[in-house]
C-alpha cells in the first residue's frame, strides 16, 4: 500500500465525517493524518506498519492507523465502505462548490435528495433550492455561480495547498535511485496564488526517459501521458505532476526553460542570440550564469512573468526584493476578543518568538456583529490590557489597533471620538459587496477621506477559487491613497492573498506605501506573513516600500502624519 492512496483514503473519510456533522477535531485528525501519511512518499507502508514506525508519524493516532492497518491486510478500507454506504459519493464533489457548506449540503441531500453536482444544478434552476426554507433565489443564482467556478477552476490549489502537494511528489522523484537531482519549476517556482500542476525538473544518471517512464508505472498512478523524457501524471487523490527528465549537462537550460513563462524565455532567448550565444550548444553551471551570457543580471524565479524584468535586468534597475528578515512586526492580527483563538499575550508572545519587535492588535470594529465586534466598553478594556502588558516589556510594543468596518456610505465604524484613541487603523469592507463599481468606488474613496484610515485592508475583497473581487475603479483609489498618505494592505491570507501581486506593482510603482498583513486568527496564522513577502517579492516591492519593515515608532509616526494630513 503507498503512501498517496493511503493518504486519499484517509482524506475522503475525513470528507465523509464532515458531511456527517461529525465532531470537528475528528475530522481534523483525519485530516492531518492524511497529511502525515502523504509526507512519507513511500511506495510501500507496510513495512512501517509493520515495525510500528508509522505509529511514530506526527497526526497518526490509534483510529487512523485501524484504517492504515485494514488498507495494508486487504487493500481496502472497511470504514470508509461503511461511510460511502450511508452517504452517496457524489456528495464529496459536492463540497468543491463554492460557498456550499457541509451543513447546507446535508440540507439539500435531506430535503431534496440531491446527490450530486449535477442535480444540484438542475434543482437551482427549476426553482427547488429557492424554494427551501432561508435559501431564495439569490441563494440559489450563487450557487449555480459557484459550480460555474468550480468547474472553470478544475483541479486548482491554493498555493500552499499546492506546495505541501508538490514538496511531496518532489521527495518521491529526488529519491529515485537514477536521479541526481531534481527541482520544482513551472508556476509553483514563479509563485502563483493557484496552481493546477507540479512541474519538476530531474537530473538523471542513465537515460532520462526510461526515468520519466518508470514513474508512470508507481503505485498510486491513477493515468499518464507522454511517450518521451517529459511525462503528465494524474495521481489517485487528484494531485497532477509534469515531469521533465534530462541528463544532468542540460539540467540548468531545463529548469530555466521550464521556470519562466513563454514572454520572459523568448526575451531572454533574443538576448543571449544577440551575443551568439546557442543554449543547445552550451551547458550552463547555473541559471546566474546564463543570464550572464545573455548581459542580464540574475532574475528572481518570482519575477519571471515577461513584465519588464529582462529590460530592467539588462539596464541593471531590478529592485532590491524584500525578504522576511525585513520584518520588523505585523500590523493585522485578531484575539479572543473578537473572532481570534489566542489572547493578546498568546499573540504577542508569538510575534516575539518569531523575531518582531511589535505587534498590532486588529480586532473587528462593533459593526461586524457576526465577528463578535467590539463594543465600546470592550475596545476600553481591551486598551487597559494592551497597557498592562506593555509596561512588562523593554524590546517589545503591542500597538493598539482595529479592523474598523467600512459601512456601506464610506463612514468608518466607531466616528471619531473612539477612532482617535487607537494607534493606527485597519479599514476594512466587510459587507454589501454587491454594490454597482460606480458605488464601491465611491464608498472606498469616501473611505480614505477619512484621516484615521491608516491602512485600507484587503481591498478588492477577494477569496481565492470562491468569491471575486468587487467591482471598482481600482487606480482612483490607489491614486487617492497616494494622495492622502494612506497604505494598502497585502493581506497574506492564502485564500486572500489581496492586494493581487500585478495590482500591488501598481501600487508600488505608484509609490503607495504598502503593509503586509497576515490577518492572523491565531499564533500559527503569524506564520501567514511568509507567504505576504513571497507575493510581495512577486510584485517587486522592496523593504522601503513597506510599512511593516519599519520600527514601531516609525510606523506611529506614519499613522500620526496620516491623520493631520
Amino acid at each position: 500500500m503507498d503512501s498517496r492512496t493511503a493518504g486519499h483514503v484517509l482524506g475522503q473519510i475525513a470528507a465523509y465525517l464532515e458531511l456527517k456533522g461529525e465532531n470537528a477535531f475528528k475530522v481534523s485528525a483525519y485530516q492531518g493524518a492524511a497529511r502525515g501519511v502523504l509526507a512519507l512518499s513511500a511506495d510501500d507502508i507496510a513495512p512501517l506498519y509493520h515495525s510500528g514506525e508509522l505509529g511514530k508519524v506526527r497526526g497518526l493516532g490509534p483510529a487512523t492507523l485501524a484504517v492504515i492497518g485494514d488498507l495494508v491486510e486487504t487493500g481496502e478500507s472497511s470504514y470508509l465502505e461503511q461511510l460511502r454506504t450511508s452517504m452517496p459519493e457524489g456528495l464529496l464533489d459536492m463540497l468543491r462548490v463554492p460557498g456550499l457548506t457541509p451543513q447546507r449540503i446535508r440540507a439539500v441531500h435531506e430535503s431534496l435528495e440531491i446527490d450530486s453536482v449535477e442535480a444540484l444544478e438542475a434543482a437551482a434552476r427549476d426553482g427547488r433550492l429557492a424554494a427551501l426554507p432561508k435559501w431564495g433565489p439569490k441563494t440559489a443564482e450563487k450557487i449555480l455561480a459557484g459550480i460555474a467556478t468550480m468547474r472553470a477552476q478544475g483541479s486548482l490549489r491554493l498555493y500552499p495547498q499546492a506546495l505541501l502537494e508538490a514538496t511531496s511528489l518532489l521527495t518521491a522523484v529526488r529519491d529515485h535511485p537514477d536521479v541526481e537531482r531534481a527541482e520544482l519549476a513551472g508556476v509553483l517556482r514563479r509563485r502563483a496564488e493557484v496552481v493546477g500542476a507540479t512541474e519538476i525538473v530531474a537530473a538523471c544518471r542513465r537515460d532520462p526517459v526510461a526515468v520519466a517512464q518508470s514513474f508512470t508505472r508507481v503505485p498510486g498512478v491513477r493515468s499518464a501521458t507522454g511517450a518521451g523524457a517529459s511525462v503528465s501524471i494524474d495521481y489517485v487523490d487528484g494531485a497532477h505532476l509534469e515531469l521533465h527528465c534530462v541528463t544532468p549537462e542540460l539540467f540548468t537550460v531545463a529548469w530555466w526553460r521550464v521556470t519562466g513563462n513563454e514572454t520572459h524565455v523568448a526575451a531572454v532567448q533574443t538576448r543571449l542570440a544577440a551575443s551568439q550565444t546557442s543554449l543547445a550548444a552550451r551547458p550552463f553551471a547555473t541559471e546566474a550564469e546564463l543570464y550572464s551570457a545573455a548581459a542580464l543580471d540574475f532574475i528572481e524565479p518570482e519575477l519571471r512573468e515577461g513584465m519588464g524584468e529582462v529590460d530592467a535586468a539588462a539596464s541593471h534597475m531590478l529592485p532590491t526584493l524584500i525578504q522576511d528578515s525585513d520584518i520588523r512586526g505585523v500590523l493585522h492580527t485578531h484575539t479572543v476578543y473578537s473572532d481570534g483563538r489566542h489572547t493578546i499575550a498568546d499573540m504577542a508572545r508569538g510575534a516575539r518568538e518569531r523575531g518582531w519587535s511589535y505587534i498590532g492588535i486588529t480586532d473587528h470594529s462593533e459593526a461586524a456583529f457576526y465577528a463578535s465586534g467590539l463594543s465600546r466598553d470592550r475596545v476600553r478594556r481591551q486598551h487597559a490590557e494592551i497597557d498592562e502588558l506593555n509596561a512588562t516589556f523593554e524590546d517589545f510594543r503591542i500597538l493598539k489597533g482595529i479592523e474598523a468596518d467600512i459601512l456601506a456610505d464610506g463612514r468608518l465604524d466607531y466616528g471619531d471620538a473612539l477612532l482617535d484613541a487607537f494607534d493606527f487603523v485597519v479599514a476594512s469592507v466587510h459587507g454589501r459587496f454587491a454594490m454597482d463599481r460606480t458605488r464601491m468606488t465611491d464608498r472606498l474613496l469616501r473611505a480614505l477621506d477619512d484621516p484615521h484610515l491608516t491602512i485600507l485592508g484587503h481591498p478588492t475583497g477577494r477569496l481565492l477559487l470562491s468569491r471575486d473581487p468587487y467591482p471598482f475603479d481600482l487606480d482612483a483609489v490607489l491614486e487617492k491613497a497616494r494622495a492622502v498618505g494612506a497604505a494598502v494592505e497585502l493581506n497574506c491570507d492564502p485564500k486572500r492573498l489581496d492586494l493581487d501581486w500585478r495590482h500591488l506593482r501598481r501600487a508600488r510603482d505608484l509609490g503607495v506605501t504598502v503593509a503586509i498583513g497576515p490577518d492572523a486568527h491565531s499564533v500559527t496564522s503569524l506564520d501567514n506573513m511568509r507567504y505576504g513577502v513571497t507575493f510581495a517579492r512577486k510584485a517587486w516591492v522592496s523593504p522601503a516600500d513597506v510599512l511593516n519593515a519599519r520600527d514601531a515608532a516609525s510606523v506611529l509616526a506614519f499613522a500620526r502624519a496620516r491623520r493631520s494630513h
